[in-house]
């Protein structure tokens, strides 16, 4: 059985560039002269169980690989922006800035974002993934802004919202008053326009237009579908409508799609700024705010995951347990093949978004993922070798890993209501984020000599307690599939 990869098969990268490819560009005299090229993302993650992608995020933007995704530019050149978007671009373009991460020793660049100036204030809202070095490694980065005219200072973080990929930032300059963040957020439309606006692949700053499509419900947390071009450095800019309204903050695209792109609801960032307003001291320690915002995160999933029973499917003589829901999708496939003395059928679900913590760390997700051996042409031996072998071809992650604590295995043979079942659970800890665990149980049935299942659960990103919780829920949800009533005879008439 090969490993169940938490992170789905996206197909996704955050519109945050990664290293320095160049040194800030000015504004261009026009807007269309700094609208540059879609380029095409890095590789994505594959999960071998689904026949389509999903939309769990990968995060690409904040971990520095936006040189190498330049360098792969194969699209046609933007076309050229409306009379609008000029417009737009000449009112705003004062209140646009560059966010980026730099190294503290040497001060060199490590990642480059967007972000914005709200109304007449020094506050300037982005995305959290854009400053999420400098929020949990103070010590080895820094902030900086770089406006539009080259202009340049350090940043202070005020907040964060991790769940909502938000940040609020405090600068030593004022906005002009263009971007504003009123009580009444502007109503959308179906195909109505939208602006979006930043520094693309740190080449210039730049406006794409396009259209809204509505809103997007399979990531845990709502987003708006753009369907305009959003590239690597644009994360945290703003999208507007036409007159000036801001809708939502640009922060990420689809890599399997043409100009598939997403923003963070505008009613998101007003909640953020409330909150700013409403403190009475800039946090020094946004480590515990994210672990507390991920420990709240995990609560709501394992409860919305729990509201009523799994749903059970057949495999076999067998019944599995599945999830399907707007967050979480299953696929499935078989390999039978005629030259092969056994076959294979798999089933996977998985939850289609995951948490952006830091450019080596997505949390967040349960994954489940069933697999049902047999024996079409192998005696009991040579199948119980089989089943052995892909029992034991599984990761539950190394010893080495910054991020997590080594993994913590127990192993027995349990049986629940109605099936004799090998189990293996291992508990993960994260170093930084204290509370927060991965979970990975495993098992194979035991009841049969010449076929064998084996299931799988991966929760990331949970508390010890919701962890226990949802694998005995697991565990006993797998059971045999009740026998079919014989068919009663009919009296003779």
């Amino acid at each position: 059985m090969k490993v169940t990869k938490l992170a789905s098969t996206l197909v996704l990268t955050w519109a945050c560039a990664g290293a320095s490819i160049a040194q800030a560009a000015p504004e261009s005299a026009t807007a269309q002269q700094s609208a540059n090229p879609a380029t095409r993302g890095a590789a994505t993650a594959t999960r071998p169980a689904s026949p389509a992608p999903s939309h769990a995020q990968s995060a690409e933007g904040a971990n520095g690989q936006a040189g190498a995704e330049a360098g792969d530019a194969d699209s046609a050149a933007l076309p050229p922006p409306s009379s609008a978007a000029q417009h737009l671009y000449a009112s705003a373009k004062n209140d646009i800035l560059q966010v980026r991460s730099l190294l503290k020793s040497g001060r060199t660049q490590s990642s480059v974002g967007s972000g914005f100036l709200i109304g007449t204030s020094n506050l300037v809202l982005t995305n959290y993934h854009v400053v999420s070095q400098f929020a949990l490694d103070p010590d080895t980065y820094v902030g900086e802004w770089v406006d539009t005219s080259g202009q340049r200072g350090n940043v202070e973080l005020l907040a964060v919202d991790v769940l909502h990929d938000l940040a609020v930032l405090r600068v030593n300059r004022n906005g002009t008053g263009f971007f504003k963040m009123p009580e009444k957020l502007a109503r959308l439309t179906q195909g109505q326009y939208l602006y979006s606006m930043g520094n693309p692949l740190d080449l210039g700053f730049a406006i794409s237009e396009g259209a809204y499509n509505g809103v997007i419900t399979r990531s845990f947390y709502d987003q708006l579908m753009f369907t305009g071009p959003i590239n690597s450095g644009m994360s945290g800019g703003p999208s507007v409508t036409v007159d000036g309204s801001v809708a939502g903050v640009n922060v990420s695209k689809r890599l399997d799609g043409e100009l598939v792109s997403f923003l963070v609801p505008a009613r998101y960032a007003q909640d953020l700024l409330k909150k700013v307003e409403a403190q009475q001291k800039t946090p020094t320690d946004f480590t515990a705010i994210v672990a507390s915002q991920l420990l709240a995160h995990q609560t709501a999933m394992v409860n919305q995951l729990l509201s009523s029973p799994l749903s059970l499917k057949p495999m076999g003589p067998y019944q599995v347990p599945v999830r399907e829901s707007e967050q979480m999708r299953c696929w499935g496939r078989s390999n039978v093949k005629a030259d092969k003395p056994f076959s294979v059928d798999d089933a996977s679900c998985a939850m289609e978004s995951a948490i952006f913590v830091s450019g080596s760390l997505q949390t967040g997700q349960i994954a489940i993922r069933h697999q049902f051996l047999r024996s079409t042409g192998l005696d009991k031996l040579r199948f119980a070798q089989l089943s052995s072998a892909s029992f034991k071809n599984e990761h539950f992650g190394s010893n080495k890993d910054a991020r997590l604590t080594g993994p913590n295995c127990t192993e027995s043979f349990v049986k629940n209501k109605t099936l004799p079942l090998r189990a293996v659970l291992c508990v993960r800890a994260y170093r930084k984020f204290t509370g927060l665990y991965d979970f990975a149980l495993l098992t194979a049935s035991t009841d049969q000599g010449l076929m064998s299942l084996q299931s799988r659960l991966d929760a990331r990103g949970v508390s010890y307690d919701n962890g226990m919780r949802l694998s005995r829920v697991f565990l006993d949800s797998l059971s045999l599939a009740p026998k079919a009533a014989p068919a009663k005879k009919g009296a003779a008439k």
